[in-house]
């Protein structure tokens, strides 16, 4: 239940990593030259056709070969850390690669300007598409000239990315620190023990009711130890985005992300409007879960995960493994033979220690072909969809293998389709297969789950608006911060959940808020669990000749915008019918969960 790193590297110590970390150091100061030489002297617009396309193959060959052996290093040392946060040599490698993105930043920046200084853009288009390997990247280069708009001067977008790595770089790793290594303490059964956040948080999903609200009460207090300074980070970190979208003449951090994003402000108005008119439903099924419980009111918030229905839904992990590859082949051989392979090979690291982080995450290698999944594997049902969810998004990685190392960075939004379309496979076999008692615990399962990308995400959306607005005028305080929290879950749960008991701290714990470089990261999750839904009835209605298609619209994540990939499989996601027509499916097992509730009677 630990993964293997030797692929990357057997240690930091190794000839191997060592030789690397030299090799980087002698490309970047290479690529450094070259651009000072080559792309300061004449403009794009002064050169000979012939030439300009030359210069402009060099640039791609130089970058897919320097961001290649930085992810190397920098993958060993981040994933290292992930699970170890007491390793002094993981935390001190990451910051030294860290330091070396400005300079990558100011060979980018002197490729774009050169670039974007082009007399006549349709020429430079012509010239990209009568050359094979710039005509492979046009995407590329259709971002780069859009987002040339939003440069700095040389001397600021260098100073930038220097703070950048004693800022919010140096906020986020403190904050992963502080989650990682902070005990919560708790009393079980008489008996007082000191547990890693992650264990406690995980007790949530226990069938004994009594743990899971001590649990819940232990961990709120065991933020009060770090609140202040994961406070002092999120502000930050917020304060440092909010900086360099005005300067960089952005309306918002918002307006910067839909970019950074390929998503248009329309397709998300269309989504987050319909999101909003089903919370009613989501709502019926929280107060119908809420009386299964033995609770009056609405569902408190340390029952959100609470199991319903048989307790019998536990696997070991070798039981988990079987499940979800089984299920998998069902659908696709190549799909299962990717999960078969990724447990084989020691790709993923599921057992619960002291010093790992919380949650869950999937890390694509792609200079090595491979990726690695982090999860905190408890045995429950959840926890097996949980797998399903980082595998596909394993796979996603897979089908992009072979593309460019430039091709193969896809969005936010279309980050988590494959994922979410891998645990819906799970849990639509599942239930084909389950009794009405395994049903009502799978289906609950699953509504969990939506319910936490659909409301619960909608709330995070509210709150990291709300905190940047605020953190406009002046650093916001812990009580500021759990007020915002609060006040966010109540409009979107409603009376589905108990007032008396929100989680005010839902911002200190989560760490998609701690991510200069990925604001609102929120929205995507809702994004690909209903474009995953609607992919998944384009599967069913069509059948096994989806599947080419399929695979095909993931290879093409890395090279299109949110908008042009949906319509590949006949999908307009600035139409609010079609976020609807999703949101209905969920309805429908809404519908079937209470129907089974009712019958429980």
């Amino acid at each position: 239940m630990r993964w293997n790193l030797d692929k990357l590297y057997p240690s930091f110590d190794s000839e191997k990593f060592m030789s690397d970390l030299k090799k980087l150091d002698e490309d970047l100061d290479n690529f450094e030259r070259w651009a000072e030489e080559t792309l300061k002297q004449k403009s794009v617009k002064e050169l000979p056709q012939e030439t300009a396309s030359e210069l402009m193959t060099v640039y791609i060959d130089s970058r897919i070969s320097v961001m290649s052996l930085f992810s190397k290093l920098y993958s060993f040392s981040e994933l290292t850390f992930s699970v170890d946060a007491s390793n002094s040599m993981a935390k001190k490698y990451t910051e030294i690669l860290e330091q070396k993105l400005p300079k990558i930043t100011k060979i980018n920046v002197l490729f774009t300007r050169w670039l974007s200084a082009a007399e006549n853009p349709d020429t430079l288009i012509k010239l990209i598409k009568n050359s094979g390997k710039l005509n492979e990247h046009r995407f590329f280069f259709n971002e780069i000239l859009t987002k040339s708009t939003h440069l700095l001067s040389d001397e600021e977008e260098l100073l930038a990315a220097k703070l950048k790595t004693s800022g919010s770089d140096a906020w986020a790793s403190l904050w992963n620190v502080l989650t990682s290594t902070v005990l919560v303490d708790i009393e079980l059964n008489g008996e007082k023990k000191s547990l890693p956040l992650p264990v406690v948080r995980n007790m949530a999903n226990s069938p004994d009711a009594e743990a899971r609200k001590t649990a819940f009460e232990a961990e709120l207090k065991a933020y009060e130890k770090f609140d202040k300074s994961a406070a002092a980070a999120l502000n930050s970190i917020k304060g440092e985005v909010i900086t360099m979208a005005e300067a960089r003449g952005y309306d918002s951090p918002l307006a910067l992300t839909l970019e950074n994003s390929r998503m248009d402000r329309e397709t998300l108005d269309a989504m987050l409007m319909a999101m909003k008119e089903y919370f009613p439903v989501f709502r019926k099924y929280l107060k119908r879960k809420s009386r299964l419980l033995g609770h009056s009111k609405g569902l408190p918030f340390y029952d959100l995960f609470a199991p319903v229905g048989s307790t019998a839904m536990e696997f070991s992990f070798e039981e988990a493994r079987d499940f979800v590859v089984s299920n998998f082949g069902r659908f696709s051989k190549a799909l299962a033979q990717y999960a078969e392979n990724a447990f084989k090979q020691n790709w993923i690291d599921a057992e619960q220690r002291e010093g790992k982080r919380g949650g869950a995450f999937c890390s694509n290698l792609h200079p090595i072909k491979e990726s690695r999944i982090m999860t905190n594997f408890d045995g429950s049902f959840s926890s097996v969809t949980t797998l399903a969810h980082e595998l596909g998004h394993g796979y996603h990685g897979h089908c992009l293998k072979d593309e460019s190392y430039l091709n193969a960075d896809y969005p936010m939004p279309l980050a988590e389709t494959a994922s979410i379309f891998c645990e819906t496979l799970i849990i639509q076999a599942a239930l084909k297969k389950a009794d009405d008692k395994q049903k009502i615990t799978i289906l609950e399962n699953s509504l969990q789950s939506d319910t936490q990308v659909i409301v619960d995400i909608y709330s995070r959306f509210l709150f990291e608006s709300e905190v940047f607005e605020r953190r406009k005028e002046a650093p916001l305080s812990v009580e500021e911060l759990k007020e915002i929290m609060t006040k966010a879950q109540k409009e979107s749960y409603g009376e589905g959940l108990d007032e008396s008991s929100l989680h005010p701290y839902m911002w200190a714990c989560k760490p998609h808020y701690y991510y200069a470089d990925y604001n609102f990261y929120n929205f995507p999750y809702a994004f690909g669990l209903l474009f995953a839904r609607g992919l998944y009835a384009e599967y069913l209605k069509r059948g096994r000749s989806f599947i080419k298609e399929y695979d095909e619209l993931l290879r093409e994540t890395g090279k299109n915008s949110v908008y042009g990939t949906a319509k590949m499989a006949g999908i307009d996601v600035r139409d609010p019918n079609f976020w609807r027509s999703s949101l209905d499916t969920i309805s429908g097992e809404i519908a079937e969960f209470l129907e089974l509730a009712d019958s429980r009677k």
